[in-house]
């Protein structure tokens, strides 16, 4: 084990940054989903399940943009589902302003459905195509029997001038727009209810580079304006440092780091996080030499995960330890800052350039010798 102080998490208070003001939106605790595996024949029974998410907590604050990233296939998506309640949790607590949603029933989350919004990924497949602009931005207004000042039909046109669409789109369908502008009308269908949290499940993901910096800066302007908190669901780490004050990186159903901007992105202390950053491209202006992490394998599965650690089967450091006791989410040192990180064998807090580059993937070193000996 580390012989680094450490904090737990009930210690350690995460200081929410400019933007937020400090009160507690959203809590969750042990939040965990498994999908059940049925197999056999003729009686169908459970054979296993798949554990999409597996006991995470993190905390997001009124105002706050909080960013949530990891590979593919880690539950960040199936993590934004079950805070909206699209899913049912297996287990684990749900909290918003204080109020306990886990379990809540449809006429219980009435009041607190229009306060949760969220963006979907495919703008493609997120809106009806046989309804009109006006009626898939008006329709969450219909539904919660909300009558804004002028009309529906006013309030809808304010919406899509707000998210930089022309209100003469009004009675246009979903066909007749670009990718990016489809986006834009599900950011305004969001935004129709006025709510305190939006879940934006990876954005940006389907939009070509040159559009994505629009819509990031849309829901910036958004935020700015209208206070409203985020979870912003993402992969792509340039644009959650951009976009996001706290991050929390997720590996296999697991939150195994958390802090604030620049603390991830500056002072790293999970060898997973340590990894993710060094895959962002970046432009090599000073020649200097850049970490290069390659890491060895596949993602294990979530139907049968490794014992202890999940990331030890892929980690550079795993030891004894990391196969028999899972490492909690506790903050190291002696600075209160919030950041926390699982790992036994924590990296020091730096980014800096190692004299060698680490490959991990014996392919990937035989491919790379046998490229440098043609050369």
């Amino acid at each position: 084990m580390s012989n680094e102080t450490t904090t737990t998490k009930a210690d350690a208070v995460p200081s929410p940054r400019d933007g937020a003001s400090g009160e507690t939106l959203l809590e969750v605790t042990g939040l965990t989903k498994h999908f059940p595996i049925h197999g056999g024949f003729p009686i169908k029974r459970k054979v296993g399940a798949v554990q999409a998410v597996d006991g995470i907590d993190l905390t997001i604050h009124t105002g706050e943009s909080f960013g949530l990233v990891g590979e593919s296939g880690c539950g960040k998506s199936t993590t934004g589902r079950l805070i909206t309640r699209l899913l049912e949790p297996t287990g684990g607590k749900i909290s918003y302003r204080g109020r306990d949603i886990t379990r809540a029933t449809r006429k219980e989350m009435m009041p607190v459905r229009s306060e949760i919004q969220m963006i979907f990924q495919d703008p493609y497949s997120s809106l009806n195509p046989r309804q009109t602009v006006g009626t898939i931005i008006g329709g969450p207004m219909e539904i919660n029997n909300i009558n804004p000042p002028g009309g529906r039909e006013k309030k809808v046109r304010e919406l899509l001038e707000t998210v930089g669409l022309n209100p003469e789109h009004y009675n246009r369908f979903p066909h007749e727009f670009s990718g990016g502008q489809r986006q834009r009308i599900g950011v305004a269908r969001a935004l129709a209810l006025e709510p305190k949290l939006i879940v934006a499940d990876e954005p940006v993901s389907a939009l070509d580079v040159s559009i994505q910096a629009q819509v990031v800066n849309l829901l910036q302007k958004v935020q700015a304006e209208m206070g409203i908190a985020f979870l912003f669901i993402a992969h792509d780490l340039a644009i959650v440092r951009h976009f996001t004050q706290r991050v929390a990186v997720m590996y296999l159903g697991k939150i195994v780091e958390v802090g604030d901007r620049d603390s991830i992105y500056n002072r790293p202390r999970h060898p997973y996080t340590h990894a993710l950053l060094s895959a962002v491209p970046e432009v090599d202006i000073d020649g200097e030499d850049r970490e290069r992490i390659r890491l060895a394998g596949d993602v294990p599965s979530p139907i049968n995960p490794p014992s202890g650690c999940r990331f030890r089967t892929r980690c550079w450091k795993a030891r004894d330890v990391c196969a028999s006791e899972e490492p909690p989410l506790i903050q190291l040192g002696g600075n209160r800052d919030g950041h926390l990180t699982a790992c036994h064998f924590p990296e020091e807090p730096t980014i800096a350039a190692r004299e060698e580059d680490i490959v991990l993937d014996p392919a990937l070193a035989a491919i790379e010798g046998a490229a440098e000996k043609t050369l």
